[in-house]
C-alpha cells in the first residue's frame, strides 16, 4: 500500500485508507479460527471444534451483523463507515470474501478431516453405503424415535408456506401422485430434539483389521431422507434436497418505552424464536433450480443470499464429538491450579456445618496482606471468585453483597450463593443485565430466582448495557466497616471460565472501595457522578482517560523521551483511539497491540503507523482478557477491566477498567504481556493490507506458544 511521504500536518488521519472495515476484519478473525481446523498440528478432535465454532460464528455474525446491514439497505441509510463503505458495498464486500472460506471450511472436512477420522476408527457413514443389517437397525429406529416426532408439512394452494425457523435443517420435498401424475411440494423439519449424529450399535460398526471401532454412525438426515415413504404414503418421492435458513435474531427494544424491562425483554424473546426476516439460505449445491427459486420466492430472499454446499449443512454440530471419552484426540487435559495465596483457606467459611480442628486463614485475610491477581483458566476460578462469593455468603460478619451479572452459567453457582446469602438476612444487590446477547433468557431466569429470595435486583441505566465485572462486599470487622471487591475481565461464568482467558483483582484498598459503591450507586439509583479517584468508568470518563494516557505518551516523545505502549483488548475499532494511535506513532511511540478480532487500525503506513504492531493469537483458550499498560517514562502504569476500544464499549457501556498499585502484580502483567508477544505459534501479525500471516517456529527461534508457557508458569508458581 504505497504512500508519498508527507508531513504530520499534512495527513489526514481520518482518511478512510487509514481504516480496516469492522465487517471484514471479523471475517479475518474467523479465518484463522478456520486455520486451527485445518492445521495438522491442531489435534484431531479440537479441528473438529474449530470447525464447529467457525460455522456457529458464522450464524451469529448473520443473525446480528448481516442482518443489521441489511436493514440499513432497506432504509436507505447513506452514512459511510470509517473505511469509506456504504452498507451495500459492506454486504458486496462480505460476500466477495466469505463465500471462499466457506468452500474452504467444506472442502477441509470432506477431504481432509473425514478421511482422517475414518483412520482413527470414528465413521460418519453415508446412508446409500450401508449394510443391509445396519439399514434394518436404523429401520426400526426411525419407526420408534424419529417419525412419531414428525410433522410433514404439505405445500399447496390449501396449505401455504409454512414458517421455517432459525438455524433448522429442514427437508424440501417434492412427491408425485401416481395416479394424477402431480407434482406437489412439502417441507420436513429435521427435529432437533434428537442427535444429528446418529450412533450405530458397536456390534455394527465398521470393523477394520488392527484399527479399533471407535464410533460408527450416519446423519439424523439421511436416516430420515431414506425412509419418507411413511411420512407420504401413496406418494412416489421423486427427490429431496437439505435447507437450512438464518433469520435476522437482534432484539429490538426502545427502553424509554418500556414501563417494564423484563417483561418487555421477554417479548422480544417470543418474538426471537419466531424470528426475525430471512438473512440467508443455506442449501445443497445439487438443488436444481425450480426447488431453489420456490425458496427464494417463499423466504422473500435474493439469490446473493444463498450459499451453496457441498457436503454436510450446519457444521456447527461436530461439536457434539468433543464428547466422545478419545483424550489422545484432543488438546492435553488442562485442571487450573489453586493459587499458592488461596491454598488452605479453611472449608468452614464454605459450609457452616463442616468443623475444623484448627482455626486456619480465610479469603478476606488473604486480601488484605495485599492485592491478588488471577489469571483464569490458568488459576482456578471456583477456589477463587466462587470461593470469594460462597465465603461472603455464608459470613456472619459480612452485611451486604454488590455485583454485576452479565453472563453466567445456566446452573450458576455463583447466583445460589447469592441466594443463601439473601436467606442469611445479607442486603443483596445484583445489576442484571438483561440484554446479553443471546443470554437474555438465562439471565431473566436467574433475575427472578433471585427476586423471589428479596434479592435486590436491577436492569441497569437506561439506554446503556452494563458490561462491567465487579464485585463489591461490605463487612464489619470490630467496630470499623471494611470493602473488598473484585474486578474482572470475564464474566462470572465458571464453564466460560475454564475456556477464557481473564484476569482479575481483589483488593480491599480504600479508593478502589469506595469508587465501586460511586459506581454501584450509579447503577442502581440516580446519580451525575462524574469523576472516580482510581476507576476508568464508562461512559463517565474512559474515553477521555484513554486519550489522555496515550496523548502522554506522544509528550514524552516530543520532549525526546521513551514513549512505550502495549495494549491487548478483543477488538479495536474506535476511530478517535485509531487515529490518536497514529499520532502517536508519527511521534515515535513504540506500540504493541495484541488483539484477537476485530482491528480497524492498518499497522505499518509509512508516515502514519510505522511504529505500530498488531497481532492475534488464537489458540486452545479464547482470548479475553484486556490488558493497557503506559512506560509514562518508567513510572509505568498497568491496567486490566472489561472494555475494548469499541464507541460501544466506551459510549454505550457501563465499564470499568482498574489501575494496578501493586508493583508485583504489574509486573506478572507485563510478564504476560511478553509471553505473549513472542509467541510464535499461535500469534499472526497483521499486515498492512489487512490480511495476516500466522508466526512459525525456526531452528533459531524454537516453538512458543503463550498459552502452553502460560499454563507451565502457573504450575511452576505452585510447585514453587
Amino acid at each position: 500500500m504505497p504512500r508519498t511521504k508527507k508531513t504530520e500536518t499534512e495527513i489526514n488521519l481520518k482518511d478512510p485508507q487509514y481504516y480496516f472495515n469492522r465487517e471484514l476484519s471479523w471475517l479475518e478473525f474467523n479465518h484463522r479460527v478456520l486455520h486451527e481446523a485445518c492445521d495438522p498440528r491442531t489435534p484431531l478432535l479440537e479441528r473438529l471444534k474449530f470447525l464447529a465454532i467457525f460455522s456457529s460464528n458464522l450464524d451469529e455474525f448473520f443473525m446480528v451483523r448481516i442482518a443489521a446491514l441489511k436493514e440499513q439497505v432497506v432504509a436507505k441509510v447513506s452514512q459511510l463507515t470509517p473505511d469509506g463503505r456504504t452498507p451495500q458495498e459492506q454486504l458486496e464486500a462480505i460476500s466477495q470474501r466469505l463465500r471462499p472460506l466457506v468452500t474452504q471450511q467444506h472442502q477441509h472436512f470432506e477431504q481432509v478431516i473425514r478421511p482422517t477420522l475414518a483412520k482413527e476408527g470414528i465413521h460418519i457413514l453415508d446412508y446409500i453405503d450401508l449394510n443391509q443389517e445396519q439399514r434394518t437397525y436404523l429401520q426400526h429406529y426411525f419407526e420408534e424415535q424419529i417419525f412419531p416426532v414428525l410433522t410433514p408439512l404439505a405445500i399447496d394452494p390449501s396449505h401455504p408456506f409454512p414458517f421455517i425457523s432459525n438455524l433448522s435443517l429442514n427437508l424440501a420435498v417434492v412427491v408425485k401422485n401416481p395416479e394424477t401424475e402431480a407434482e406437489f411440494f412439502a417441507r420436513v423439519k429435521v427435529p432437533k430434539a434428537l442427535p444429528r449424529f446418529l450412533a450405530l450399535p458397536e456390534a455394527l460398526g465398521v470393523q477394520i483389521k488392527g484399527k479399533p471401532v471407535r464410533w460408527t454412525g450416519v446423519l439424523l438426515e439421511q436416516v430420515l431422507a431414506h425412509n419418507l415413504e411413511s411420512l407420504f404414503p401413496g406418494m412416489n418421492i421423486q427427490e429431496y434436497y437439505l435447507f437450512r435458513i438464518t433469520r435476522d435474531s437482534d432484539l429490538e427494544l426502545e427502553e424509554d418505552e418500556a414501563d417494564d424491562l423484563l417483561q418487555a425483554i421477554e417479548q422480544e424473546l417470543r418474538k426471537r424464536r419466531v424470528g426475525g426476516s430471512t438473512v440467508r439460505l443455506e442449501i445443497e449445491a445439487q438443488t436444481p433450480e425450480p426447488v431453489k427459486a420456490k425458496l427464494l420466492q417463499e423466504l422473500d430472499l435474493a439469490e446473493s443470499d444463498v450459499y451453496p454446499i457441498q457436503g454436510l449443512l450446519g457444521l456447527s454440530d461436530l461439536m457434539s464429538f468433543m464428547a466422545l471419552p478419545l483424550p489422545e484426540l484432543k488438546d492435553p487435559p488442562w485442571k487450573s491450579v489453586v493459587p499458592p495465596r488461596v491454598q488452605g483457606i479453611s472449608v468452614s467459611q464454605l459450609n457452616p456445618e463442616i468443623q475444623e480442628s484448627e482455626e486456619r486463614k480465610d479469603f478476606f485475610s488473604v486480601i488484605k496482606e495485599g492485592d491478588l491477581l488471577v489469571h483464569h483458566p490458568y488459576e482456578s476460578f471456583s477456589s477463587t471468585v466462587l470461593r470469594f462469593i460462597t465465603q461472603a455468603a455464608y459470613d456472619p460478619d459480612v452485611l451486604a453483597i454488590k455485583m454485576t451479572l452479565y453472563r453466567t452459567s445456566g446452573d450458576s453457582p455463583i447466583v445460589n450463593a447469592l441466594i443463601a446469602a439473601a436467606e442469611n438476612g445479607k442486603q443483596i444487590a445484583v445489576l442484571v443485565e438483561l440484554k446479553a446477547r443471546f443470554d437474555e433468557e438465562n439471565n431473566i431466569y436467574w433475575a427472578r430466582r433471585l427476586e423471589r429470595v428479596g434479592v435486590h435486583v436491577v436492569y441497569g441505566v437506561t439506554g446503556l448495557k452494563t458490561h462491567s465485572k465487579i464485585v463489591m462486599v461490605v463487612r464489619r470487622e470490630g467496630d470499623r466497616i471494611h470493602r473488598y471487591v473484585h474486578i474482572g475481565t470475564g464474566n462470572y461464568n465458571p464453564k466460560t471460565a475454564r475456556l477464557y482467558t481473564d484476569l482479575g483483582l481483589f483488593s480491599c484498598r480504600e479508593d478502589l472501595g469506595a469508587d465501586l459503591t460511586d459506581l454501584f450507586n450509579y447503577l442502581t439509583g440516580y446519580s451525575r457522578q462524574r469523576s472516580y479517584r482510581q476507576l476508568l468508568v464508562a461512559p463517565v470518563n474512559m474515553r477521555d482517560r484513554v486519550l489522555a494516557l496515550i496523548r502522554r505518551e506522544v509528550e514524552h516523545c516530543h520532549n525526546g523521551l521513551t514513549g512505550r505502549i502495549v495494549a491487548k483488548m478483543n477488538s479495536l475499532v474506535d476511530p478517535q483511539i485509531i487515529a490518536t494511535l497514529y499520532e502517536a506513532s508519527q511521534a515515535g511511540v513504540q506500540i504493541d497491540l495484541i488483539i484477537r478480532g476485530i482491528c480497524c487500525l492498518c499497522p505499518g503506513l509509512k508516515d502514519i503507523s510505522e511504529n505500530i504492531r498488531v497481532i492475534s493469537i488464537v489458540g486452545r483458550f479464547l482470548e479475553h482478557s484486556r490488558i493497557f499498560y503506559f512506560h509514562n517514562n518508567g513510572q509505568e502504569e498497568i491496567f486490566i477491566g472489561s472494555a475494548d476500544w469499541m464507541p460501544r464499549n466506551l459510549d454505550r457501556r457501563v465499564e470499568a477498567i482498574t489501575p494496578i498499585h501493586d508493583p508485583k502484580i504489574a509486573k506478572d502483567l507485563q510478564e504476560i504481556l511478553g509471553v505473549m508477544l513472542a509467541d510464535n505459534r499461535q500469534a499472526w501479525d497483521l499486515q498492512p493490507d489487512g490480511t495476516y500471516i500466522q508466526r512459525q517456529p525456526t531452528e533459531d527461534s524454537p516453538e512458543a506458544s503463550s498459552q502452553n508457557i502460560l499454563m507451565q508458569m502457573a504450575l511452576d508458581a505452585v510447585a514453587n
